[in-house]
C-alpha cells in the first residue's frame, strides 16, 4: 500500500486531528471543562493590557492544558484497551499521565499569575 504524500498527506492528517477533537468533546469530560474555562481565557487574553509576547504565554498556556489532556485522555484508551481490568501498571499509567495535565494547569496558574500580577493586582 502506497502512503499519501503532499497535499493529499496533509488534508488526511487534518481529517483525523479534527476526528481527534470530535472525540474528545463527545467522550472527554474533562476536555469539555478545560475548553469551556480555556476558550474564554483566551478571548479575554487578546484584549488584556499586557505586551504582544505576554499575551502569546497566556494563550499558548491554555493550548498546553488542552494538549496535554488529549494526550492523558489517548494514554487512557489505550491503556483501558490493553488492560481492561485492574492492573497496577495501568493504574500508574493512568496516574503518571494525570499528573502531567497537573502540572499543566499547574503552569498555566503560574503563567497567569506571573503576567497579570504586576499590571493588574
Amino acid at each position: 500500500m502506497q502512503k499519501n504524500k503532499g497535499i493529499v498527506r496533509l488534508f488526511r492528517a487534518f481529517k483525523y486531528s479534527i476526528a481527534g477533537f470530535a472525540a474528545a468533546l463527545k467522550n472527554e469530560a474533562a476536555f469539555r471543562q478545560e475548553i469551556a474555562l480555556g476558550v474564554p481565557l483566551c478571548v479575554l487574553a487578546a484584549f488584556l493590557d499586557v505586551p504582544p509576547l505576554g499575551k502569546c504565554a497566556l494563550i499558548c498556556s491554555i493550548f498546553a492544558v488542552w494538549i496535554v489532556e488529549l494526550i492523558n485522555s489517548a494514554i487512557e484508551e489505550c491503556v483501558n484497551l490493553a488492560s481492561p481490568g485492574m492492573h497496577p501498571y495501568a493504574k500508574r499509567a493512568k496516574d503518571m499521565a494525570s499528573a502531567a495535565v497537573f502540572l499543566a494547569i499547574a503552569s498555566a496558574i503560574i503563567v497567569w499569575t506571573a503576567v497579570l500580577l504586576p499590571d493588574y493586582f
